[in-house]
């Protein structure tokens, strides 16, 4: 399993964190038993900090990856890339 991101709540009692099982498969059946696992999860986080409360602990699904696949292929665009190039020749003369 990769986490890729936690993000606590502003008062630290709630962990959202982020997981993708290897080879992006089997997300679902990953978070289950994570959520299926959290109260021991949780004890282990506690006993491993220093923070008056342990946080409660609950997953998503990690779509970082699939982000970055759309960031690429937008990328390949050739009126993507054509405006970039546009706007890279703009930076190199200091046209706005």
């Amino acid at each position: 399993i990769t986490v890729g991101e936690v993000r606590m709540s502003p008062d630290l009692k709630v962990a959202t964190i982020f997981v993708m099982p290897l080879g992006g498969q089997g997300v679902k059946e990953a978070i289950t038993a994570l959520a299926r696992n959290k109260y021991e999860l949780r004890r282990r986080i506690a006993k491993e900090m220093t923070l008056k409360y342990a946080p409660d602990l609950r997953f998503l699904p990690d779509d970082t990856f699939d982000r970055l696949d759309d960031t690429r292929r937008m990328f390949e665009n050739e009126v993507v890339a054509r405006d970039v190039a546009a706007g890279n020749d703009d930076a190199d003369t200091g046209a706005n």
